[in-house]
């Protein structure tokens, strides 16, 4: 008798609890004139330093997150946010500690796309700010507000939205960079309603007086909120504060990345840097701020959108050569493995390719997980242990996340493939279309369990070692020479891993490129080895510009116009 009564203490002060934590969200009436759809986010901090918004990571300091989807929420009315509600790094509101929080909430709007492969979807369409659910415009939010669990309050925790992030505006040409934005034909086709592609473009110095010149073609691949890593014409402005970088332990870092911007503007209209036309991509997506520049199930065609139409248009405009001798890629991570991909996949179109720290280019290493062998991304295969793997380290193998804790921020902030995160977009890239519409799962967001079937997809279609073994008879002559890769031996996202593993099969076919390693060197060295991490990761251009242009003539067609762009 004395257990039952115990039990049922405990079970009725358990219940107290999670009553407690409880949320009731109000839409107010003049900040929607219609009902809206998107993934409802709470955010709870014990830290006021800055909004909750801005403090959710994969990191230890990260702060609380709920999330759950909401469809034709009408204005006027409330929601509910409770025990059911998934979170991060807390699964659930149930394990709220009680205590003192700010709390924060924010509707990432969601637009009804009806796809050209008849399915529909409902996503958040890019808004410029690159696929950034806390900083996307348009998107609801709260002023924080502090609020108190304890055991004895009885009725829900109130908010309500105050506020919209207003919109970004357009950049502004200048004499060096202009901006390019067309309608894909390919991709409007695809997602069912008008969808663009676009680029910053830096001109070369002389490009106004030498009208009758044609030019090779840089293309960056990458994440760009800014031109050319802010173009910078003008000192730093040492009256400025010093930011200290936690990740380099650098005092005054900003100073650093304005000093390298203003070194890189000095040097390229100066008399000895070659004159080619530089763009970096814009390709922001309802999945991610960045397409993969592939073909995919789920994105649309990008790879021939941004090949076929976004290049030529870019090179009719701006008097580029036109041919593919003449275009090189390179960039880093995301735009690392997009260099190689694109190299691979349209040998014909791209001269050569500098790919530094990229993306995971063999599954057998995606990060940690072989997802051929393995059965579970999450943890290790063990009859009697259960040891997660790694996600995130630094130079000295510290850990700051496991691959877990990642997958379970993105599922928090959203479902099928919509958190617009890493590993959510390596999924909507490389999955075949699911019966829903979205992308079929790599391996189930919660248990990690893979999916033999979608990793054999992912092996013919994205993994690009994979590829190149499969395809070299017909691929080796067109790609020699070609192929080059820039990697930390301590990337913080293991992407090493992955590039020992090609290596060992393009150094077996004589390929004639470059495979190099960074010492210590974390995401996302580039290759320089005269250069701490800090700062070879923001001299991509004046690194691969120049390396290509001594090059260029070994790997140019006989007849080339090699001479007048190099005036």
């Amino acid at each position: 008798m004395r257990t039952l009564i115990f039990g049922c203490i405990l079970l009725f002060t358990c219940a107290c609890v999670r009553a407690q934590a409880v949320f009731s969200i109000l839409l107010p009436e003049s900040l929607a004139d219609s009902a809206l759809d998107g993934r409802l986010l709470l955010m709870l901090s014990t830290d006021d330093s800055a909004e909750p918004r801005f403090q959710i990571s994969d990191g230890p300091e990260t702060q609380l997150l709920f999330g759950r989807n909401v469809t034709k929420w009408k204005p006027g009315t409330r929601v509910m946010v409770d025990a059911t509600t998934y979170g991060y790094p807390l699964e659930s509101l149930a394990e709220l500690p009680r205590g003192t929080y700010r709390a924060q909430v924010l509707l990432h709007k969601y637009e009804t796309f009806h796809r050209g492969d008849g399915h529909t979807v409902q996503l958040p369409m890019d808004r410029g700010e690159g696929q950034q659910w806390n900083l996307a415009p348009g998107n609801l939010l709260s002023t924080p507000v502090e609020i108190t669990v304890t055991a004895d309050r009885s009725a829900p925790i109130e908010l309500a939205f105050d506020d919209a992030i207003p919109p970004i505006a357009e950049p502004e040409d200048t004499e060096y960079v202009k901006h390019i934005k067309i309608r894909s034909e390919r991709l409007s086709e695809f997602w069912g309603r008008d969808m663009y592609l676009g680029a910053h473009v830096l001109l070369p110095e002389g490009w106004a007086e030498h009208p009758e010149v044609e030019y090779p073609l840089a293309i960056m691949h990458g994440h760009f909120p800014d031109d050319f890593g802010g173009w910078r014409t003008t000192p730093p402005d040492t009256t400025q504060p010093c930011a200290y970088s936690a990740r380099f332990g650098l005092d005054c870092y900003n100073r650093t990345v304005e000093q390298e911007a203003y070194d890189f503007y000095q040097m390229w209209t100066g008399p000895d840097f070659p004159r080619v036309i530089a763009i970096e991509i814009q390709h922001a997506n309802p999945y991610y701020d960045d397409s993969y520049a592939v073909n995919s199930e789920n994105l649309g065609p990008y790879g021939d959108a941004i090949t076929y139409e976004l290049i030529p248009e870019i090179e009719r405009r701006f008097r580029g050569i036109g041919e593919g001798w003449a275009r090189f890629v390179y960039g880093g991570s995301t735009g690392g493995w997009e260099a190689l991909a694109v190299q691979v996949k349209y040998p014909d179109e791209y001269g050569t390719c500098y790919a530094a720290c990229p993306d995971p280019i063999d599954f057998r290493d995606f990060t940690v997980v072989n997802l051929y062998e393995d059965a579970n991304a999450y943890y290790l295969d063990s009859k009697y242990k259960r040891t997660e793997r790694p996600g995130h380290r630094d130079s000295l193998g510290h850990l700051s996340s496991t691959l877990r804790e990642m997958n379970q921020r993105e599922l928090a902030l959203g479902d099928n493939s919509r958190s617009g995160q890493q590993w959510d977009i390596w999924e909507a890239v490389y999955s075949p279309v699911g019966p829903d519409g979205y992308p079929r799962r790599i391996w189930d967001k919660r248990s990690g369990k893979i999916n033999p079937e979608v990793a054999a997809y992912w092996r013919e279609h994205y993994d690009l070692t994979h590829i190149l073994q499969r395809d070299w008879s017909e691929l080796g002559p067109k790609l020699k020479g070609k192929l080059n890769i820039y990697v930390g031996d301590m990337d913080n996202y293991y992407l090493n891993n992955a590039v020992y593993r090609t290596e060992k099969f393009l150094r077996s076919v004589d390929f004639g490129g470059e495979i190099t390693y960074g010492d210590r060197a974390e995401h996302c060295w580039n290759g320089d080895p005269t250069q701490p991490n800090a700062i070879s990761r923001l001299r991509y251009h004046r690194m691969f510009i120049p390396k290509w242009t001594d090059k260029v003539g070994e790997l140019a067609p006989q007849g080339a116009e090699l001479d007048s762009w190099r005036y």
